[in-house]
């Protein structure tokens, strides 16, 4: 494979040295997993420079581009022995969004493109498996009727197409926009469209999909933490519409995978120097790597992986500083419920702690009605069947969020561990949706929702040991007037390094 087709149509094997402003994060991701000669199903971006043709050309593809897809495709095609739109061994191909910046859930992803009545019928006969050419067709369909907004095309071709110009499109939709504008992200930057052969995870018994974060992103603990859902696409976990088992369910199902994927995520962890999120798709008992970003984790776990990095000799001292904010620190010192009451009050729900924390409010199941009472100064607690990105607005201003299905890698659970926000995620049904209008405490730390407001106690910063590094680290900052508190001795380190000359 060579480099690049073209200077907007790049192939992804390793060799293009481009930088992640270019390929959009998801496909420098799968360059560096390439060039660590990492197990990637095959794969090539428009890059972000296209994103902006796209929109200065009256919201079409350069003709350039769209010259240049025919041999990308073929590229694909040599790489995998099989045949987009023809033959009896089909293609069928992932069209992915993927920013610079990394905006978990916020824009459009269509699978198992490539499929008509034809390439159904040969994908079942190449299979053996009537049933799972059928449901690899009804996923497509559905993806790309809520995607695109029209039933598919015939043409593999037109449906590629319509693929990639919907996820341009997906770049400013409204939450997309909205996402950016509260992170202060630029709408300039534009997103990538990442074209990768599929691999299935709902072909058998021993296929299955997942999702691995090499440290414990709730609590700060060293060991991986992930799920892995059998017979699954990775849809079906980010929804949260199947709920998915634990991580080391993949070591009694299939040992040999799992020990490979462990491996293989610790090379991904010290090649990056942080705490990776790691999407993964076995297909037959082989591992596929799809993508590896930095995790998105809760305040607890943002000091405590600063620690142990450091620790360990993968970041500076400097490094695991510049990584806490002092905000990290007042939610870890104030955010405890009073263990004396906890044990003697009622629980009205009981889920999976997805962002730890403390919060009181009032239960509100209308995203609506949630963003208004927030608006008004209520405390909202939003409780949901499940959350999607259009949800992302009001779960912002929400002091905590339930769902009564998903587990630890569901979009609810992503999303608020970005936010901060408190979350307890798969419930139960028409559990937490019940409690519409009640005061509620959700201690998303134990995952569990008590009636009414208990109250908090506060940690000590000199009781918690990587705490009490953090202040034998900031030692050095202390002015002469008294003994600041951690977070304080942030807020004057970075005000030092922002004017070396203030005091």
């Amino acid at each position: 494979m060579t480099a690049i087709v073209n200077l907007d149509v790049v192939l992804l094997n390793g060799t293009s040295g481009l930088d992640k402003a270019t390929l959009g994060g998801k496909a420098w991701s799968i360059e560096r997993m390439r060039a660590l000669g990492m197990p990637v199903p095959p794969a090539f971006v428009l890059s972000s420079e296209v994103c902006k043709q796209y929109y200065d050309n009256d919201r079409q593809l350069p003709e350039n581009v769209t010259a240049a897809l025919p041999a990308a495709i073929a590229e694909l095609e040599n790489a995998t022995d099989r045949q987009f739109g023809r033959g009896e061994r089909p293609l069928l191909l992932s069209v992915r969004s993927g920013a610079a910046i990394s905006m978990p859930g916020m824009m459009d992803t269509i699978l198992n493109l490539g499929l008509n009545n034809d390439i159904e019928q040969f994908l079942a006969e190449h299979t053996g498996d009537v049933e799972f050419a059928r449901d690899t067709r009804r996923r497509f369909v559905q993806q790309f009727e809520n995607i695109v907004g029209t039933t598919p095309p015939d043409d593999p071709w037109q449906q590629l197409l319509h693929a990639i110009d919907a996820v341009f499109e997906s770049w400013t939709g409204r939450r997309a926009v909205e996402y950016r504008r509260a992170r202060g992200i630029s709408d300039a930057l534009g997103t990538a469209v990442t074209v990768q052969a599929m691999v299935f995870g709902n072909l058998d018994d021993r296929s299955g999909t997942g999702v691995l974060f090499t440290r414990n992103p709730l609590t700060g603990d060293p060991a991986p933490y992930g799920e892995w859902l059998v017979r699954g696409q990775g849809e079906d976990v980010v929804s949260g519409r199947l709920d998915a088992r634990p991580i080391e369910q993949l070591g009694v199902d299939l040992p040999d995978v799992h020990y490979d994927l462990i491996a293989k995520a610790a090379v991904l962890e010290r090649d990056r120097c942080d705490v990776q999120d790691i999407e993964y798709t076995v297909e037959s008992g082989r591992l596929w790597l799809l993508q590896s970003r930095g995790a998105k984790r809760s305040p607890e776990a943002t000091v405590r992986h600063a620690v142990q990095l450091q620790r360990e000799g993968l970041i500076s001292v400097d490094d695991a500083l510049d990584r806490i904010q002092p905000e990290h620190i007042e939610f870890l010192v104030t955010q405890h419920v009073d263990l004396a009451v906890a044990d003697s009050a009622a629980v009205v729900a009981e889920g999976k702690p997805a962002c730890p924390g403390i919060a009181v409010g009032v239960v509100v199941t209308d995203v609506e009605e949630a963003e208004r009472r927030a608006e008004a100064g209520e405390d909202v607690v939003l409780a949901r069947p499940t959350t999607d990105p259009d949800d992302v607005a009001t779960m912002a201003v929400a002091v905590a969020v339930l769902t009564e299905f998903g587990g630890s890698t569901s979009h609810a659970a992503v999303v608020c561990r970005e936010l901060s926000v408190p979350c307890v995620v798969g419930c139960g049904d028409r559990t937490v949706t019940e409690l519409a209008g009640q005061t509620v405490t959700v201690d998303a730390t134990t995952g569990v929702v008590y009636p009414g407001a208990l109250p908090v106690t506060a940690a000590s910063e000199r009781d918690d040991p990587d705490l009490s590094q953090l202040l034998l680290w900031t030692h050095a900052d202390d002015s002469a007037d008294g003994n600041p508190s951690l977070a304080e001795r942030l807020r004057r380190r970075a005000s030092l390094r922002l004017d070396p000359t203030s005091k």
